[in-house]
């Protein structure tokens, strides 16, 4: 049995969160099925590839989006020695709706893709309701139930966080290594520049909760891998 602070509910008892969370089928049958892939599968692996820098960037040109639904587009990227970021947007081509710099680092995200389940909430402490919950500044921010600490939503892109935006323009879904946008090489001082991008399925819990979950690519009825919670405390 695993350590309890492994565990992706360990202190996860904020009622806004149990509230949105989903039952799993993969807990139950994880040992009696195994998927093939997944794209949690697809980010660890990937940067180890040096070559798929240039399939990436080919995947990035397309002009039309590869598919057409109403599913949010999640994109998690990083340097590997460096903290991870997460961008929301209504689609590819759209101007991201939420960017923050998580307080982790993206090998730390590596390894608790380890558990094949990975939750991460994030919990603003703002009284006043008059913003939408995704328009909060300041969150406390929570990964498979351990506080990583608190970041702030961005204001404006970085150059980074353009650079990696324009690159995947058009691109669904992924996995992959990004030319640094100096050198436009694979390898810098921070180590590769790593993206994963899925289509995740929106729910808006309350005013003050929403949670997106993220569509498997492959189909396969395991459950999501990877859930965002957003919850703004009472």
């Amino acid at each position: 049995m695993p350590p309890i602070h492994s565990s992706p509910y360990f202190q996860m008892d904020n009622p806004a969160i149990l509230s949105l969370l989903r039952p799993t089928p993969g807990e139950k049958h994880r040992k009696s099925t195994s998927s093939s892939g997944g794209l949690l599968r697809m980010f660890k692996l990937f940067p180890m590839l040096t070559s798929g820098c240039k399939m990436v960037a080919l995947l990035g040109r397309p002009r039309k989006p590869m598919i057409k639904d109403s599913a949010t587009t999640g994109t998690i990227f990083g340097y590997r020695k460096g903290r991870v970021c997460l961008a929301i947007q209504d689609d590819p081509h759209s101007v991201p709706i939420f960017v923050i710099e998580l307080p982790m680092l993206t090998s730390l995200l590596q390894k608790e893709m380890a558990s094949d389940i990975v939750r991460i909430a994030l919990e603003s402490e703002t009284k006043t309701h008059k913003k939408k919950v995704l328009e909060e500044f300041v969150w406390a921010v929570f990964c498979n139930g351990r506080k990583m600490g608190y970041s702030i939503r961005r204001k404006q892109l970085s150059d980074d966080e353009l650079h990696v935006m324009q690159l995947l323009r058009g691109v669904s879904m992924g996995a992959g290594v990004l030319p640094s946008p100096n050198d436009k090489e694979t390898v810098t001082a921070d180590g590769e520049l790593t993206y994963m991008r899925a289509r995740f399925e929106r729910v808006v819990g309350s005013k003050d909760s929403e949670a997106f979950y993220m569509i498997n690519p492959d189909g396969a009825a395991s459950g999501p891998e990877l859930s965002i919670f957003f919850v703004r405390s009472n």
